[in-house]
């Protein structure tokens, strides 16, 4: 692995930006390790287009109480592939969820038909344990995604999200603003799915233009929710907002997933699937360096083709068929998992388990994400965080259960931690919106985040190498079991 990782972060590769040089480079080199592993390799095109916005042609104009107020970034920013230019009434929805089996709808009995919809971002009561959504951590309702797609099917014409007024951690803006070098990736253009669900924009705003928009009454609103957790959702009277986003630059161009797989021996149950996936791709070519990703994700992407290895070497193959997914275009908005779930190599709905590498070579250490935010262990040298156990207790208790012979200590602090929006970060995530029991595997920020100082010297291979190996274990164990993991669709603490 360390060989491996040692070439796929060096500087040849110019940090594998999706679309670029390196990104290429890297999916070549990786359909080349499986085919040396002995498993076909697939290259899964993945369409996309790539656009650049005109900020300053860009903004939105909100008209409330008699007074008319014209916001950009940051107050206001939006990306969206295609010129946007709509005038629309303002609608508030709370925090823009439909869960029905929480029985709860902050869309009930409000109409949204060709309106813009003002939404808070998380979720209700994340400050009580008791909530039912899932205490303090966060459920896949809360993930801007989610939101905007559910506005887009009850009719919205637009989304204006905002952090919740009485939040307890930073914005996203504020979390955004403490990574060092953040106005740099900035420089990134944007890219989405060429056919993608979304079809309408997304546009974040400020405390002060979400004051405005509701006559200063947000902490009021969001209180009724918290205590009562009943929709708070209305009609502005009066309210209405012109959203304008030009697109200044845009073209169509392809990425690629590559995938191998190995069929199962079991005549029935080789129709169903266990995926191991990683992500290939990273942020590029820095001004004064280069965005290595030795950990975000080159480590995932070789404990991958480690696994491919493993799994073709044992003579003994896995009742259930084994998937390996190395995915593309992760850091522009998991593009290719979310690409893969609506292409499947192999049905979706047999897809039993995903086990998930992203970040899982180094020690968890205090970082500018989660300074002040949650307790880090002192020595995180033999730790491993798994991210999306509450929505499957039988694959927590699997991973538990192998761990025993492999000896690393596990933890579950992220899924009790809402202020980063962990959750919904990495490639678990779309199949988790499929109801597939689907984990991140991941050892924790450091300060080397998204920086160039992210390189191979500072891996823990030792520690990397046993996560590599209870993976395989447990994948071993899903691929055989009669009784796969199972999804449960309200998730809750452990």
């Amino acid at each position: 692995m360390k060989a491996d990782l040692t070439f796929l972060s060096s500087p040849e590769l110019e940090g594998r930006l999706s679309l670029q040089r390196g990104s290429e480079v890297a999916i070549q080199w990786v359909a080349s390790e499986f085919a040396k592993a002995g498993i076909k390799p697939i290259i899964q095109k993945v369409p996309l287009i790539e656009f650049r916005m005109d900020g300053q042609a860009s903004g939105l104009t909100v008209k409330a109480n008699g007074k008319t107020s014209t916001y950009h970034a940051p107050n206001a920013s939006g990306s969206f592939p295609q010129d946007v230019n709509l005038s629309a009434p303002v609608v508030f929805a709370g925090f823009g969820i439909t869960a029905p089996e929480l029985k709860y709808d902050d869309y009930a009995g409000l109409d949204v038909r060709g309106k813009i919809v003002l939404i808070f971002d998380h979720e209700p009561q994340e400050t009580d344990a008791k909530s039912i959504f899932n205490g303090k951590g966060s459920t896949r309702y809360a993930g801007s995604f989610v939101k905007t797609l559910n506005a887009q099917k009850h009719g919205a014409a637009a989304v204006l999200m905002v952090s919740e007024p009485n939040r307890k951690h930073p914005s996203n803006q504020e979390r955004l603003a403490r990574i060092r070098g953040v106005n740099e990736r900035a420089r990134i253009s944007n890219q989405v799915l060429e056919i993608s669900e979304l079809k309408i924009p997304m546009i974040s705003i400020d405390d002060k233009v979400a004051e405005e928009l509701l006559g200063g009454q947000g902490k009021a609103l969001q209180k009724s929710i918290d205590d009562t957790l009943t929709p708070a959702s209305r009609v502005l009277t009066g309210v209405s907002a012109d959203v304008v986003l030009k697109v200044a630059e845009k073209r169509k161009a392809t990425t690629s997933n590559v995938l191998g797989v190995i069929e199962g021996s079991d005549p029935k149950l080789k129709a169903e699937t266990i995926l191991f996936g990683a992500h290939y791709d990273h942020d590029g070519l820095a001004p004064k360096g280069v965005y290595a990703g030795a950990d975000d994700d080159g480590s995932g992407t070789v404990g991958v083709i480690a696994l491919a290895n493993a799994f073709s070497k044992n003579e003994v193959k896995p009742k259930r068929s084994i998937v390996f997914a190395v995915f593309a275009a992760e850091e522009r908005g998991l593009l290719g998992s979310y690409y893969y779930v609506s292409h499947p190599l192999r049905p979706i709905a047999g897809t039993r388990a995903v086990i998930n590498f992203d970040m899982i070579g180094r020690n968890e250490t205090e970082s500018p994400q989660t300074k002040g935010l949650l307790q880090i262990a002192k020595d995180t040298s033999n730790e491993l965080n798994l991210i999306g156990a509450n929505y499957s207790p039988d694959y927590k208790a699997a991973v538990e259960a192998v761990n025993q012979s492999v000896g690393l200590k596990l933890n579950y602090k992220w899924d009790e931690e809402p202020a980063l929006n962990i959750y919904f970060r990495s490639d678990h995530y779309p199949f988790a919106l499929h109801d597939v029991p689907a984990l991140w595997w991941f050892t924790g920020f450091h300060p080397d985040y998204h920086q160039t100082t992210d390189t191979v010297e500072k891996i823990n291979f030792e520690k990397m190498e046993k996560i590599v190996r209870l993976a395989y274990l447990t994948g071993f164990q899903f691929a055989g079991e009669t009784t796969p993991p199972k999804f449960r669709a309200i998730a809750k603490a452990q």
